[in-house]
């Protein structure tokens, strides 16, 4: 398997191998579609799978990847990473993204509608959508602005938005305090069978918070977030899919009561589905302690019952998706006093080992992992991916699950170096990524 450089192996069209035809030899192929989990080989050809099988034979001229002792995966797709194009080009990029993006196995990612303008009208979309395509071959698809400018104020122009390519809309983190309003956007939404991603978490009760409301912020004398913040904003909004029928997803749950609100909500079948950030399933609200910038996320670190909960709804498939919350930062964004330092982590690399850690600590399946990361969020943006069957694009992630490596920041690909979990080490990495039959990834060494 011809190596590629540290980083050059991944930026998009110019550094991505033509397509042509690859045979995977003896993967142990995970396809949570088909619910396959065996050894069988996989033949690419052009931009899709041509056949899934044993011993297949090899194509003249066929490159030939011996994956005996990987797992083959669909591509993974991140259902909420900032890129920071347009408008904050100083943290990263879409071309300094899109190589971290390919070393951590991701080929689709949904952008929220927070850039810089606000992505509210079709202009944006379609302006967007041009940089990332002259940027390189990642899959970016947007989420369209519930209101004008974020401001919670008049609805944007959903179904342009929709015609535009939006594959749902959301306000992001900004708040809609008019009830109306949030009534009529999931009517609106419904009528045109849009998604809409929900951020739950009440302004008015989590106001200026930067840690959860428990001990460790009191003893830093941090202003806190409550539960209450999570849980009021899920029952507002669960009443009024009850009410209208409007499918709505909730984006980064951070409680084990929000986890009970979206199970009983399933149980009694009304159109709603979650995920969380990969980052709350390993750290809890002690990881703050010592005034620790790296582990100001919102919404913020819970406690330790709060994160077993939300292993426990990833395990049973309440939480259906696990997203990255990718939010890369310049340097300088983590090192004022913790409230003022800004939120978030650089975590396109760390999504998979951190789910992979699941798998070796027995709370999931290699199987479910890979539905958690591919067909889940797939089907919650109404994505046809996530899939290993012949005649589907051949977006797929080769991975070493049993490999260990140690994070260090100043060899990590995103622009960003913002991570809590730097020297840590991690087990499972990527060998290879194929987006589009391309191969936009191969590991060295």
């Amino acid at each position: 398997m011809r190596e590629w450089s540290a980083r050059a192996r991944a930026a998009g069209e110019a550094q991505a191998e033509p397509t042509g035809a690859t045979l995977i030899r003896g993967a142990r192929v995970l396809d949570p579609a088909s619910a396959t989990d065996r050894k069988l080989d996989v033949l690419i050809e052009n931009e899709h799978i041509a056949a899934v099988g044993e011993a297949l034979a090899a194509p003249a001229r066929a490159s030939i990847i011996d994956a005996h002792g990987l797992w083959l995966m669909p591509g993974l797709v991140d259902l909420c990473a900032r890129l920071r194009e347009p408008g904050a080009t100083h943290k990263a990029s879409f071309a300094s993204e899109m190589p971290a993006a390919f070393a951590g196995g991701i080929t689709q990612v949904l952008i929220p509608p927070d850039t810089q303008p606000a992505l509210d009208t079709p202009a944006m979309l379609i302006r967007v959508q041009r940089l990332a395509r002259q940027a390189g071959t990642l899959d970016v698809r947007m989420l369209g602005a519930l209101t004008r400018e974020l401001s919670g104020a008049a609805l944007a122009e959903l179904s342009a938005l929709k015609s535009a390519g939006a594959v749902g809309v959301s306000n992001a983190a900004a708040p809609i305090n008019d009830s109306r309003i949030a009534r009529r956007a999931l009517e609106y939404a419904k009528g045109l069978e849009l998604p809409v991603h929900v951020f739950a978490q009440d302004a008015g009760l989590a106001g200026n918070g930067c840690a959860h409301e428990g001990p460790v912020a009191t003893r830093l004398g941090l202003s806190a977030v409550p539960v209450a913040a999570e849980v009021a904003a899920l029952r507002f909004w669960i009443s009024l899919v009850e009410d209208t029928g409007a499918r709505v997803h909730f984006c980064r749950l951070s409680t084990a009561r929000g986890a009970e609100l979206i199970e009983a909500a399933l149980g009694r079948g009304l159109p709603v589905s979650a995920d969380v950030a990969a980052h709350q399933l390993h750290l809890c609200d002690t990881d703050v302690d010592g005034f620790n910038a790296q582990c100001h996320v919102q919404p913020p670190l819970r406690t330790r019952d709060d994160r077993d909960a939300l292993r426990a709804a990833v395990a049973s498939g309440v939480i259906g998706a696990i997203c990255s919350d990718h939010q890369p930062h310049e340097a300088d964004a983590k090192i004022n006093p913790f409230p003022l330092t800004e939120p978030g982590i650089s975590a396109l690399e760390t999504l998979l080992p951190l789910t992979l850690q699941l798998v070796h600590d027995g709370l999931l399946s290699p199987l479910q992992a890979a539905e958690r990361l591919s067909r889940g969020p797939a089907a919650i943006a109404g994505l046809d991916s996530g899939r290993i069957a012949s005649g589907a694009l051949a977006d797929l992630v080769l991975v070493d699950a049993e490999a260990r490596w140690t994070l260090r920041p100043e060899r990590m690909l995103s622009a960003g170096r913002n991570t809590p979990f730097a020297g840590r080490t991690l087990r499972g990495r990527v060998r290879a990524t194929w987006r589009a039959g391309r191969a936009v990834f191969r590991a060295s060494g």
